[in-house]
């Protein structure tokens, strides 16, 4: 019974941390701000897809115009520096290929990796002064964000459509414990999973 008063305070106090320092208005602001694109793209695919040409038959135009190893690169390079292309793009596209689940699990190791780079070269950019101070300008939101919360921000920018690869960045850049970057990165290929399923029954 006192186990279970200590643990219920002990998440009373968690919540109450997260609702002072805006941890859930973060994460709204985070999914309003994501909303609008995530939507102009589906919307964009729906249209291409009724009014254009057949989603489907663009992305086998796509595997047969560049090689499996071409679209892997250029994914991994966008997952590894700021995520700047969205991933749901390449998912669509593995829906086509000769060995979809296999494809959707070599992105989900990808962009797991990319994250990985990511963290790397941020705690790289501490080797080098005038780079360190440019980017902690730029990134002092994220820094600040990953002092306060530091694993559960990983955690969420690997699950929901939030910037993962600058949460990573973010956390090399304040020599967050690499281990346990690893371990809650892990849940980027949950992500993948979950929008693989959604993605795959749109198309």
């Amino acid at each position: 019974m006192q186990r279970e008063k200590i643990k219920k305070n002990k998440w009373r106090q968690l919540h109450m941390y997260y609702t002072y320092t805006g941890f859930y208005k973060f994460i709204f602001d985070g999914l309003k701000s994501a909303f609008l694109p995530t939507a102009l793209i589906v919307g964009a695919l729906f249209y291409v897809h009724y009014y254009v040409i057949n989603i489907n038959e663009a992305l086998i135009m796509l595997t047969e115009q560049y090689s499996d190893l071409t679209i892997f690169s250029v994914f991994f390079a966008s997952e590894s520096i700021l995520g700047l292309i969205p991933p749901d793009i390449f998912i669509a596209w593995t829906k086509n290929t000769d060995y979809p689940l296999l494809y959707l699990s070599l992105l989900a190791i990808l962009s797991y990796l990319g994250g990985v780079v990511s963290y790397l070269l941020g705690k790289a950019m501490l080797i080098i002064p005038s780079v360190n101070n440019f980017m902690f300008t730029k990134m002092s939101k994220h820094i600040i964000n990953m002092r306060k919360w530091g694993g559960l921000l990983i955690a969420v920018g690997a699950l929901l459509p939030l910037p993962f690869a600058m949460a990573a960045m973010a956390a090399g850049m304040i020599k967050f414990n690499f281990k346990n970057f690893l371990m809650f990165a892990l849940l980027r290929l949950l992500r993948f999973v979950v929008y693989g399923f959604a993605i795959y029954q749109m198309l």
